[in-house]
């Protein structure tokens, strides 16, 4: 067998690879288009800005479990987007001690804007793929995490 032909007929990559090569481009990707439209955020502020976009304010704490960060990186993180006048913390009307967060008229703008970045990563992202075959690879990622959350 030539060397050639062994690099060739390397295994396929495990699915956990996979996923995770494509989240990283996915990723680079969108903080790409982020940068192209003149918006200096990261990916991870962005996913904050669009959960808060999609449920409303929420508590600090209820925000950090949704993304996956602990305390002291959220607290950096909001403290970043606040500076940039996306957010605000404000009083809980139930729980004096406790803060809500919510979108600035500014951040609802950017969520708005940022759908478009969104929308073209992700059709760039698929476009070697039909119709049917975009339909098939969202059934099967939703049915893997069905099964993870199960």
């Amino acid at each position: 067998m030539s060397p050639a032909a062994s690099t060739c007929d390397k295994p396929p990559e495990s699915l956990g690879i996979l996923l995770g090569l494509v989240k990283s481009e996915l990723v680079r990707a969108l903080e790409q288009e982020i940068a192209e439209q003149g918006v200096e955020l990261r990916f991870s502020q962005v996913q904050a800005l669009k959960r808060l976009h999609l449920f409303g304010p929420m508590s600090a704490g209820e925000l950090a479990r949704a993304l996956g960060h602990d305390g002291g990186a959220l607290t950096r993180l909001l403290d970043q987007l606040e500076e940039k006048g996306y957010l605000r913390r404000k009083p809980d009307p139930q729980d004096r001690r406790a803060l809500r967060i919510e979108l600035t008229a500014s951040g609802k703008n950017l969520c708005r804007e940022l759908r478009g970045c969104s929308d073209r990563v992700m059709n760039a992202a698929q476009k070697s793929l039909g119709k049917d075959e975009r339909r098939h690879l969202i059934d099967y990622l939703q049915r893997i995490l069905t099964t993870l959350r199960q």
